[in-house]
């Protein structure tokens, strides 16, 4: 079944130059960039996006982080987008992640960790709701 699924760039994969690196193993992986723009994250709008980490140890990191330097936005599509991308950018745990994967490549640690994918259905529409308002799925 064709999905939408949201992929981020975060900032560290953007400072040190890997956009075009992390869109080319996407578009290898067979998934179509349906819609990209650089956001800029504020407190604001990283504490809606991440609102279901409020009040966890690592949400403060997190927000500063992705408040840090710009992050790259891109809405793909593809069978299965979201299993998919999720098994494309790999584990947020370096132990478990496996090889030739987008983390596996460019992730810094648990928290600069190259990228974002929506783990579901529900998350993907949410999302991207609130990153690309004027793209309607």
């Amino acid at each position: 079944m064709i999905e939408q699924s949201l992929l981020i760039i975060k900032p560290n994969a953007v400072i040190h130059h890997h956009i075009g690196h992390i869109i080319s193993m996407v578009e290898e992986a067979g998934f179509k960039i349906k819609y990209i723009q650089t956001i800029q994250f504020t407190p604001e709008l990283a504490s809606v996006f991440y609102e279901m980490h409020k009040g966890k140890s690592f949400y403060d990191q997190l927000v500063n982080f992705m408040c840090s330097a710009p992050c790259v936005g891109i809405i793909v599509e593809k069978n299965n987008a979201i299993e998919g991308l999720r098994d494309l950018i790999g584990d947020v745990n370096p132990e478990e992640r496996k090889a030739g994967t987008i983390r596996d490549f460019y992730a810094e640690s648990i928290t600069e960790n190259a990228v974002h994918a929506s783990d579901s259905k529900e998350s993907a529409e949410r999302e991207i709701a609130i990153l690309f308002p004027q793209y309607l799925l």
